[in-house]
């Protein structure tokens, strides 16, 4: 026969099963969470790059990409058209001031000039011979006039004796119209033989002038030719390094053809590129920061080209240490040109997350081993700070490395 159970029995058993229920549950949950927290992403806390967040004075500055090249260069262009017959240097010689470097055929430039050597003399004498005919001509008119000059004299004095006899009664009124007749005529004619004389003087100086000025003309174009002909024998302009030459013997070059280039390349300056949209910040004499790899070197702007081309401004900087033996040609370089300063402006170091004034989301280390996304208002920036504006406090630690692995998670566990 069945026993009842006491009742204290009873409470105990449900007791132990609330127990027993509440611990597994516990369990459970702790279970829960520590899978949860196992799964949360974790990041290695030696490949991350932090910035603390400071205050301090940050001159802002325009970021630009520029490249290193030599300080002096100068291309040497063939002035004929020709070909190449010798080549004296290869590229990567050091050339003194009137080394040849080639030669170029220039035999039917010699004969050229040799025949226009005698069109000049034949110009030359046919000037000569226009100044002899026109001293001539003018020598024969002068000859005339004072031929006419000596007639009209003697007309005049016809007329006064004839006057002189008809007063006396022993000439007639009709020889003295005649005297007089002939030598209002002679008056005329000496007259327009003086005219002549002026204007035969002014036309023919004219005309030696202007085959003067066809001479003169000639042989500055000769002068010319002289001068491309020595051209043409290239040679170097300057002591510097030659860094290309064209070394095919043979080849026919045009005229205006690049046929060598010679650098200085002991100094340099940096040719660099802007946005047009920050040319008004670029002018000459604006301070410059240029970055090769962990070096700064300072310099200022030098020159800028006036127009925009592709919606970009070049420009020149003049390096302060232009002979700097991190400086290479060709050598890709940071250009940053300074604008202005902000003081007391809460700071943290620039990077490649770093594009611009903007808001953006980064990850403040909390202090306990993990990392939390944050929307940060950065502004100005230079080379090496960015202006915090909002979304930091000084003394916080940001992370700065290239984050886009993450960019769907709000927080991190530092490893």
């Amino acid at each position: 026969m069945d026993r009842e159970i006491p009742r204290e029995e009873i409470r105990r058993r449900r007791i132990r099963t609330i127990i027993t229920r509440s611990a597994i549950a516990g369990v459970a949950v702790i279970a829960i969470l520590v899978l949860i927290f196992s799964m949360r992403k974790g990041v290695k806390a030696s490949d991350l790059k932090f910035s603390t967040v400071e205050e301090g004075s940050l001159e802002t500055s325009v970021s630009a990409s520029g490249k290193v090249v030599p300080a002096f260069e100068e291309i040497i262009n063939s002035p004929i058209a020709t070909r190449i017959v010798e080549v004296y240097r290869k590229g990567g010689d050091m050339v003194e001031e009137g080394t040849p470097l080639l030669r170029l055929d220039l035999e039917s430039a010699e004969t050229e000039l040799d025949k226009l050597n005698d069109e000049l003399q034949m110009r030359r004498l046919a000037l000569e011979q226009t100044r002899l005919n026109v001293a001539t001509f003018i020598n024969d008119l002068e000859m005339r006039v004072k031929v006419k000059e000596m007639a009209v004299n003697r007309l005049s004095a016809e007329v006064a004796n004839e006057r002189r006899l008809d007063s006396l009664g022993s000439g007639t009124g009709d020889r003295v119209r005649e005297a007089e007749l002939a030598y209002n005529t002679g008056v005329l004619e000496l007259r327009q033989l003086r005219e002549q004389l002026v204007n035969e003087r002014q036309v023919k100086e004219a005309e030696f002038k202007s085959k003067q000025l066809e001479l003169s003309i000639f042989a500055k174009n000769l002068t010319l030719q002289q001068r491309t002909l020595e051209d043409a024998r290239i040679l170097a302009p300057r002591h510097a390094t030659l860094t290309y030459i064209n070394n095919e013997i043979g080849t026919r070059v045009a005229q205006g053809e690049k046929v060598a280039v010679v650098s200085d390349l002991s100094h340099f300056r940096v040719d660099a590129d802007i946005a047009d949209s920050y040319g008004e910040r670029v002018a000459p004499g604006a301070a410059v920061r240029v970055k090769i790899g962990r070096e700064t070197l300072t310099g200022s702007v030098a020159s800028v080209t006036p127009l925009s081309r592709n919606g970009v401004i070049s420009f020149t900087v003049r390096l302060d240490e232009d002979d700097n033996p991190r400086l290479r040609s060709g050598l890709k370089t940071d250009v940053y040109v300074m604008c202005d300063v902000k003081d007391d402006v809460m700071r943290i170091s620039n990077g490649s997350y770093y594009l611009g004034p903007n808001t953006y989301e980064l990850f403040v280390d909390n202090g306990d081993g993990t990392l939390s996304r944050r929307k940060v208002k950065l502004g100005e920036c230079n080379y090496e700070w960015v202006e915090v504006v909002d979304g930091l406090r000084p003394g916080e630690k940001v992370v700065i490395s290239d984050m886009k692995e993450y960019k769907n998670s709000s927080t991190l566990k530092m490893k």
